[in-house]
């Protein structure tokens, strides 16, 4: 049965115009307070809906909290880090359920994340997810 969603051709990306490149060079900048440290770490964590850690790096536990609530710990402070969560299966058969997830630090625990899945409407659920923490 076809599909009633719409097709995307691959395009392509317009020429620069005259100067961007001397801007985008005037925009590189060396202020330390930007960007990550050099001592910077790229934290991951692969959970399933249920809440179970299956892999990752840094990462120290994974629990569900309730439907579609899950708290990720890592082995360091990450409350000044930033956060990419994206619906995914553990394996590499098969997609993950369709839906969305949010994710923030979790609330009184520096080394914490906080991950909410939802299904395609909106509603609370249960879906699994990779977490990506630049700490």
């Amino acid at each position: 049965m076809p599909s009633s969603r719409s097709r995307r051709l691959p395009g392509t990306q317009p020429a620069p115009e005259e100067g961007d490149a001397v801007r985008a060079d005037d925009e590189v900048t060396t202020d330390a307070t930007v960007g990550l440290p050099a001592s910077a770490r790229v934290l991951f964590a692969v959970v399933t809906a249920n809440g179970t850690l299956i892999r990752g790096l840094g990462v120290a536990a994974a629990s569900r909290l309730a439907t579609g609530m899950y708290q990720v710990t890592f082995d360091q402070d990450v409350s000044a880090a930033g956060y990419v969560g994206t619906l995914g299966l553990a394996g590499s058969a098969g997609v993950a359920p369709a839906g969305q997830i949010a994710v923030a630090g979790r609330t009184g625990i520096p080394n914490g994340v906080f991950v909410e899945t939802f299904a395609s409407d909106g509603t609370a659920a249960d879906r699994p997810f990779h977490l990506t923490v630049l700490a």
